[in-house]
């Protein structure tokens, strides 16, 4: 029997389907296959220094030793099982140790202020420098940037100059551009303000001997006109359409959020409704875009409210309430932390060098406590996708074979599981390193 309808007009009708498909696969590539950093450290651009990334391990050292001087008191005050207080104590030591920032932006914004413009280009500049020390010396993170001031009328002209200059002096003598150098643009509205940062970039690459498209940046959802445009449409899907594909991340900024939602100063924090439902719009209109997503910080700072002096020893009593007042403020940091790993945002802000033990420690208890099930579950997903293989099959679950997968490779890119543990559930190190399971399915066919 002959189908119905002529084989022409099922190719016309499959021919514009296809065109739709591309365009989807355009726009949803899915997740990007490098390393995601677990937090970005701001500081003032002025203060940057080649070896800050150590410095500031050594002061998070410090303020792990001082205020949680075992592994079971670290576990007590931030609330994580004690039966992994040793492992998360032990691992966040190392990471203090030997990579403490992961990601770090120069901030000339709101970590900086308004200077006089002779000031901020002489800071533009030394910090360039500085940044270009770290290079050569290796002490740099795995990734760095700078924050310029908003592309707002008032401040367009200062914070492309900065950019201009500080690209300028990292550039001189035709240095590489650092591993992972991002640029930050922040308090974005209209799409507007997107394209003319990657106009700039456009114009700024071939003058500075930079390949196409060497220069990426992120833009920060902190105002609600980022979230929901005036004619009611989302705006997230323009604003990375706006960037022509340099736009590769976007981070939340929880205080300059809520502000413009008139939330009080008291109750602007990271748990908030209103923060998280801005953060789903942000999830929901970047996933499978390949844009990583970041939450924001926590602005309550972990440190004691009495400083000794050369004149002045502290008390047995200023030594404990100081110990107290770290104490609550490790434990919101590490409840603001849980809350965004819980919510799938893997990357937030730190303020402040004691906050990286409770950074890491949020990270390291959120991963080892789900290791077990979800290497048991990754087992049954290789077991199951090579016994489809045998019988001709097609295994159609590997979206959720993806996010297990997704879930090792960010607690090794951070150090909270070993490459071992993973390979035990039937990966290669070929195929664990691809990060692709489709790519696992699609060479086991073929084998």
């Amino acid at each position: 029997m002959k189908p119905t309808l002529p084989s022409e007009l099922v190719r016309d009708v499959f021919d514009r389907l296809s065109r739709a498909n591309a365009e989807f696969a355009r726009r949803y590539p899915g997740e990007p296959s490098s390393r995601q950093p677990v937090h970005t450290v701001y500081g003032g651009a002025h203060l940057f220094r080649s070896d800050t990334a150590k410095k500031l391990g050594e002061i998070a050292l410090d303020a792990l030793y001082e205020n949680a001087p075992d592994a079971d008191t670290f576990a007590s005050v931030l609330g994580f099982p004690l039966e992994l207080a040793e492992d998360v104590y032990r691992r966040v030591e190392r990471k203090l140790q030997s990579e403490p920032v992961e990601d770090f932006r120069l901030d000339f914004e709101d970590g900086y202020g308004n200077r006089p413009n002779e000031e901020e280009d002489g800071h533009a500049q030394s910090a360039a420098r500085q940044v270009a020390e770290g290079r050569a010396n290796g002490t740099l993170p795995p990734f760095i940037g700078i924050r310029i001031k908003p592309f707002t009328e008032e401040l367009r002209d200062r914070s492309s100059r900065t950019l201009d200059l500080f690209l300028t002096t990292l550039r001189d003598g035709g240095a590489p551009l650092p591993d992972g150098f991002l640029l930050t643009l922040p308090k974005v509205t209209v799409p507007e303000q997107v394209t003319a940062m990657a106009d700039l970039l456009d114009l700024l690459e071939p003058r500075l001997g930079l390949g196409t498209h060497a220069l990426k940046f992120e833009i920060m959802v902190e105002t609600p006109q980022s979230i929901i445009g005036a004619d009611g449409r989302l705006m997230l899907p323009l604003l990375v359409e706006a960037g022509r594909g340099r736009c590769v991340s976007a981070h939340f900024g929880t205080y300059d959020y809520t502000a413009g939602v008139n939330i009080t100063a008291a109750h602007q924090q990271m748990k908030h409704p209103a923060c998280d439902f801005a953060k789903h719009v942000m999830q929901v209109s970047l996933a499978g875009t390949g844009v990583m997503i970041s939450d924001g910080s926590t602005n309550v700072m972990p440190v004691g409210p009495h400083k000794s002096t050369e004149d002045h020893a502290l008390t047995v009593a200023e030594v404990h309430q100081n110990r107290l007042t770290v104490h609550r403020a490790w434990r919101l940091h590490y409840e603001h932390v849980r809350h965004s790993l819980e919510g799938a945002f893997y990357q937030g802000w730190d303020l402040h060098p004691a906050q990286l033990p409770t950074r890491f420690a949020a990270v390291y208890s959120f991963f080892l406590e789900s290791r077990r099930a979800a290497s048991e579950r990754l087992t049954n997903f290789i077991e199951k996708a090579a016994q489809a293989t045998l019988v001709g099959d097609v295994f159609d679950d590997a979206a959720t074979g993806q996010g297990l997968l997704n879930f090792f490779l960010r607690g090794i890119g951070c150090g909270a599981i070993a490459e071992e543990e993973v390979l035990a559930t039937g990966i290669t190190v070929d195929e664990l390193r691809g990060r692709s399971f489709v790519k696992i399915l699609n060479n086991r066919r073929r084998a």
